[in-house]
């Protein structure tokens, strides 16, 4: 794990133009604000207590930059020391940027993962019958899917094999405020799935007022077998201990980094199992079938608020089907496995899998917060 928890790997290929925002664990304060820069963690505590407040600031990109900050550690020992079962007493660690945010999620918002959903449900969670499925699937609609947009007149013409999308967007919650994972940390499978996957995604840091102020990289762990059983256990699915990842950092938008960009990033996604498995894959967030700010729109709006602020997964394209434990079978996480997400722009988010009865429990939380940060007084 340590070996991917390095500055070079870690950061942006052009980190010395973006802006950094992070929060980073430090055993005698508890969660702090920080920027993030190849030669240090700076303190942006006295600009603002936490992640959502920066995030309401008009410019707040801008503000950081004015605004300096001490400097409170070296950036590459607290990467190190982010290792879950690596971590020094008196030494900080990343955290997950975010804090205040509810975190959401659009999904079916590729048409690859709109045919798995459908794959999932048809297959009744069951790993086993999902090729045959796949393949009735593939022989009716064939496998050339990049023309085929949720909503648009050819999926209309596919709604016997696939689910018509129409105007709305599927957005759900993902995990609580406070509850996500940041690189370098375990993320949860249930005990009880035997069909899981990694899900590489881009995550948008938007504020109460839906504009997006940053971005971030996301791991959208996703339990299979339970969402194909019934639509009912979607919660289930997705909300377990330590099942949402995001990180390493959020990329503030800038005249070096727009939506324009985040509409054209490309995810490499990498799976190494202790056994000497390896899963790469990919996700394009130029073949997503509804704009970003779309799906903004539809989380936030005249008939649902985010007084906090709220982070947005984007959803994927990728979908695992590589056998992992035998013929037919597909993929699935086994304990001990690594997973990176990465691009260029916005870095690496590295996680190790495990079973969420055996992760750290998540125990800190808004109760904890509020009284770090009023014992040291940064509460108006």
């Amino acid at each position: 794990m340590q070996n991917h928890l390095i500055t070079r790997t870690v950061l942006p290929t052009d980190h010395h133009q973006a802006v950094l925002i992070g929060r980073a664990w430090f055993d005698d304060l508890g969660p702090v604000l920080v920027r993030v820069r190849d030669d240090g963690l700076y303190d942006l505590s006295s600009l603002a207590a936490t992640c959502s407040q920066l995030l309401e600031m008009n410019d707040p990109v801008g503000t950081v930059r004015e605004y300096g900050g001490a400097r409170l550690a070296e950036t590459a020992p607290v990467l190190a020391n982010s290792a879950f079962d690596r971590r020094l007493p008196g030494t900080p660690w990343f955290m997950a940027p975010c804090d205040l945010q509810a975190i959401k999620a659009a999904g079916v918002t590729f048409v690859a993962s709109m045919l798995e959903r459908v794959i999932e449900e048809q297959a009744r969670g069951d790993a086993s019958r999902a090729e045959s499925v796949r393949q009735a699937v593939v022989d009716v609609i064939g496998d050339n899917l990049s023309n085929v947009r949720p909503g648009s007149a050819e999926a209309s013409a596919l709604k016997e094999v696939l689910v018509k999308q129409g105007p709305d967007a599927e957005v759900f919650t993902k995990s609580q405020p406070m509850s996500a994972v940041g690189t370098g940390a375990e993320v949860g499978i249930h005990p009880a799935s035997e069909w899981n996957n990694p899900e590489p995604e881009i995550v948008l840091a938007v504020n109460s007022r839906a504009e997006v102020k940053g971005i971030a990289l996301g791991n959208d762990v996703n339990l299979r077998d339970f969402e194909g059983r019934s639509a009912l256990l979607l919660g289930k699915a997705k909300d377990n201990n330590a099942s949402c990842a995001i990180g390493p950092f959020i990329r503030l938008l800038d005249d070096h980094f727009t939506m324009d960009d985040v509409r054209s990033c490309h995810l490499d996604m990498r799976v190494t199992g202790l056994e000497g498995f390896e899963l790469q894959g990919s996700s394009s967030l130029s073949k997503i079938s509804r704009d970003p700010l779309d799906l903004v729109a539809q989380a936030c709006n005249s008939n649902h608020q985010y007084p906090d602020g709220f982070m947005l997964f984007l959803g994927t394209m990728f979908a695992p089907t590589q056998d992992r434990f035998g013929p037919g079978q597909g993929f699935t996480h086994a304990v001990g496995d690594t997973v990176s997400v990465a691009t260029p722009r916005l870095g690496t988010l590295t996680n190790r899998v495990n079973h969420t009865d055996k992760v750290t429990p998540w125990t800190y939380g808004l109760n904890a917060l509020m009284r770090d940060l009023a014992r040291r007084q940064l509460l108006n």
